[in-house]
């Protein structure tokens, strides 16, 4: 089995005031912003000046999810929100080789599969202490599967 890194997720109120604290203040460089009207957010991935040195530099339009580096994705929604109990903390991501092998490993160890890879991509569970992981597909998103395709979320993601 292959497990990557990805990124740790962060919600933040303020994306102006966050953007200043990770990269004005932090040194981290702006990787790659996505803006969804349709999903009223905003995602910014940002990495250390140093790991984008050592990739030798990220296209503006790179994927984040195939780029090699640690990451924070900053998550702005665009509709406000109060986060209590941890909730601006978002999820833990990282990529798989095989994403059906990854989850019926965790659901045999009785890990709940909060929200099942249905798209052959993406997948979400919770560690014992209720941090969110988000599995990611490596590659091209696999055929969608059963039981996988039809099953419901379970609890929160």
């Amino acid at each position: 089995m292959s497990i990557e890194y990805l990124h740790t997720m962060v919600r933040v109120a303020d994306i102006d005031a966050a953007l200043k604290f990770y990269c004005d203040g932090l040194g981290l460089e702006q990787v790659r912003r996505v803006d969804s009207e349709q999903g009223r957010f905003t995602l910014v991935f940002l990495a250390s000046p140093a790991d984008v040195k050592r990739l030798g530099g990220i296209a503006p339009d790179a994927n984040p999810t195939q780029v090699n580096i640690p990451m924070v994705e900053l998550t702005y929604n665009w509709d406000p929100e109060a986060y209590q109990g941890g909730r601006n903390f978002g999820h833990l991501a990282y990529m798989v080789d095989d994403i059906y092998e990854a989850v019926e490993r965790l659901a045999a160890q009785g890990v709940t599969i909060n929200r099942p890879p249905r798209d052959g991509h993406m997948a979400f569970i919770r560690s014992p202490d209720g941090i969110s992981v988000e599995l990611l597909q490596k590659g091209e998103r696999k055929a969608p599967k059963e039981p996988w395709a039809s099953a419901e979320n379970i609890g929160v993601w």
